[in-house]
């Protein structure tokens, strides 16, 4: 996978997560899982848009694992959303928890690579 390719797949994510938001019933803790969501679940894409200018392979890294752990928040929010039946759309629920788990999957390997790689350098 190339880092274009990486970019559309979080621009999506992202996307799909603003449709969730979006459609969410009108209550106090829709509202509040759903302002967290948006706040989650948009920032990985951005992180990495970052991380692509990092100044350094650790400011790659630090940019990479913020985007990871705003990844890893954004599937504990879609969980309780799901467990809880704040949104109709099984469907979408479902398949935005996959992507989001193979996105998490994807920037566990990139940090890793990336750390393994520094550590060739010294």
């Amino acid at each position: 996978m190339n880092k274009y390719d990486l970019e559309e797949r979080l621009i999506n994510f992202s996307v799909m997560i603003v449709e969730i938001c979006e459609n969410m019933p009108d209550s106090r803790a829709s509202n509040h899982l759903a302002g967290q969501l948006i706040r989650s679940g948009t920032s990985p894409a951005l992180n990495y848009g970052e991380a692509q200018s990092g100044e350094s392979r650790k400011d790659f890294i630090h940019k990479i694992k913020i985007a990871l752990k705003e990844l890893r928040e954004s599937f504990i929010c879609l969980k309780i959303i799901h467990r809880s039946r704040l949104f109709k759309s099984e469907a979408l629920i479902k398949s935005t928890m996959a992507e989001n788990n193979e996105l998490i999957s994807i920037f566990v390997k990139s940090a890793e690579t990336a750390q393994k790689n520094i550590k060739n350098e010294t």
